[in-house]
């Protein structure tokens, strides 16, 4: 692979993190302007698969599922998006601070290691395990840094724990599909079912109170186009060529950027202070993950792809 190649391929990995190290800052900014959870999570779900069944469909690469495989399809859409995204927008509409929620999530690369351990008998090194202790201590000073900790911040503290949890059982499952099926039927059948999940939800709790009107709004709908777009849509195609070229491992740990991304963006638009103690853990997570990834091999647990927000 050549140079210009190789600048290409990372620059999409790159502009994939990006993207989903914004999409917190677009998110809360959803949750702060009136949208229930529900409500963001349902349209966003249902714009994306939209997106990712057109582009499939025009790309030629959306494959027929395996009668025996549908159960598979349905808990992997069950354990992510579905309980991914109601224990990140929850957790994130309760904790209401972009860079604990995305420092939070950006622990799935070090838990998803340790399922890989426990189910898939990996193997794992001491520096390995050094990583993924150190990024404890990172995250309590996000979490702890103005020594306050009421009922609500705790609530969505398990949500986003919630989130996280279901993106490391997807990252099991999906490894039984990924030879079989390629990345774009994976991820297209994945939002399709979501939308579904999601459907009755929307229609039981926020459907008697949703209106048309509140969604088209500016502060609304610009930042639900561009989860859907952007975040749940084009990101997913960057990472999954840059994963094509590079493996898993070595993609994977461009995440640990995202909560520093999200934290930048955060400030940056004005929406949190950067303390420095907040600061200094976010760089002590995002230390720890990248050791906790440090000479993995690529054929490692999370081989079949599995993604952020």
């Amino acid at each position: 692979m050549g140079n210009r190649s190789s600048l290409l391929i990372y620059f999409s990995v790159l502009t994939a993190v990006i993207l989903w190290g914004i999409s917190f800052v677009w998110s809360n900014s959803i949750l702060v302007n009136g949208l229930p959870a529900l409500t963001l999570i349902f349209f966003r779900m249902s714009l994306a698969a939209f997106i990712l069944t057109t582009t499939s469909l025009i790309l030629k690469k959306l494959k027929k599922i395996s009668l025996k495989d549908v159960p598979t399809f349905i808990l992997l859409s069950f354990l992510e998006p579905f309980l991914y995204f109601i224990g990140e927008t929850f957790g994130l509409q309760y904790v209401n601070s972009v860079t604990i929620s995305s420092v939070i999530i950006s622990t799935i690369p070090v838990f998803a290691m340790i399922a890989g351990i426990l189910f898939l008998r990996e193997n794992i090194s001491p520096i390995n395990i050094f990583g993924i202790f150190i990024t404890i201590p990172g995250a309590l000073l996000v979490v702890f840094e103005k020594g306050e900790f009421d009922i609500s911040h705790s609530l969505g503290i398990l949500f986003l724990i919630l989130a996280v949890f279901s993106a490391v059982g997807y990252s099991v499952i999906v490894k039984k599909l990924a030879d079989r099926y390629n990345s774009y039927t994976i991820v297209t059948y994945q939002h399709l079912l979501a939308a579904i999940y999601f459907l009755p939800l929307f229609l039981i709790f926020e459907g008697s109170t949703f209106s048309f009107s509140k969604i088209t709004s500016s502060e609304i709908i610009l930042p639900l186009a561009a989860l859907a777009l952007l975040c749940s849509s084009l990101a997913f195609i960057l990472f999954i060529n840059s994963i094509r070229y590079l493996g898993v491992a070595k993609s994977n740990i461009f995440t640990a950027l995202v909560p520093a991304i999200s934290a930048a963006a955060s400030c940056f638009m004005g929406k949190e202070e950067m303390s420095y103690t907040k600061l200094a853990g976010v760089l002590i997570v995002i230390t720890g993950v990248i050791i906790a990834q440090k000479k993995q091999k690529i054929n490692s647990s999370l081989k079949a792809e599995s993604f952020p927000s």
